[in-house]
């Protein structure tokens, strides 16, 4: 049986409360659905600024790591070159030592019994170097005596090597605190043979210097090419 009429008081109450039951519960339905949206949005969003973030703390790591990298190498490099340096200094002073030595036997030379012999040969290599009829030895002013003795005796090995014969002038020009030795000269001193005994040792160090070198501190490793020492039959 349908009803007809108004609704009363308690009807209308129902209804209503029926009314706001649904209203609610869409409501929060709705809520439901934007809390959900919203923490995905917010899920996502997160995601990318972390990953975002991580990149650029990895960009930023890789960056102070190889800027740390160059830097060390930098360090190494430096340090090694001062070690080559501190080594190549030892080796020269070593090598200096060496020749100052040298250079004072060749002073005690200049001064002992076998000097007369020394400046015949040196007397007698410039007579056949220069070929002329006339030189001039320049000699220690202290040693005046000594070279005209030794000349005398060159003069004769020289004709007899060559077949010719020269004439020897003489001049005190040498410093009597030099190591010694003779200068021989001869067209008005435009050609001279330096014969003195600190240039001979100054071209044997130029020539003995690769070998000795070799013996003191051993073949360089960094070297590519090798020529044989006309020193000896080391091969350098």
């Amino acid at each position: 049986m349908s009803r007809t009429g108004a609704l009363d008081d308690s009807e209308i109450q129902t209804e209503m409360n029926k009314m706001v039951a649904f209203i609610s519960q869409e409501a929060r339905e709705k809520a439901r659905e934007i809390q959900v949206k919203a923490d995905e949005e917010f899920a996502i969003e997160k995601a990318k600024i972390v990953r975002q973030e991580s990149l650029s703390i990895d960009s930023q790591y890789e960056k102070k790591k190889k800027q740390a990298e160059v830097g060390w190498k930098i360090s190494q490099s430096t340090a090694i070159n001062n070690s080559r340096i501190k080594v190549l200094r030892s080796r020269n002073d070593h090598l200096e030592n060496i020749f100052e030595e040298a250079n004072k036997q060749v002073k005690e030379l200049s001064e002992g019994d076998k000097y007369k012999e020394a400046v015949e040969n040196l007397v007698l290599e410039v007579l056949l170097k220069l070929l002329s009829t006339n030189i001039t030895i320049t000699h220690r002013p202290k040693d005046e005596d000594l070279i005209k003795k030794a000349s005398q005796s060159a003069l004769k090995r020289y004709k007899d090597l060559s077949g010719r014969e020269t004439k020897i002038s003489f001049d005190k020009g040498l410093n009597d605190g030099s190591s010694g030795g003779i200068i021989g000269s001869s067209m008005n001193g435009k050609i001279k043979v330096d014969n003195t005994l600190e240039e001979r040792l100054k071209i044997l160090e130029e020539k003995m210097l690769p070998e000795l070198r070799h013996d003191l501190f051993g073949a360089n490793e960094n070297r590519k090419f090798y020529t044989v020492s006309l020193i000896s039959d080391t091969v350098l």
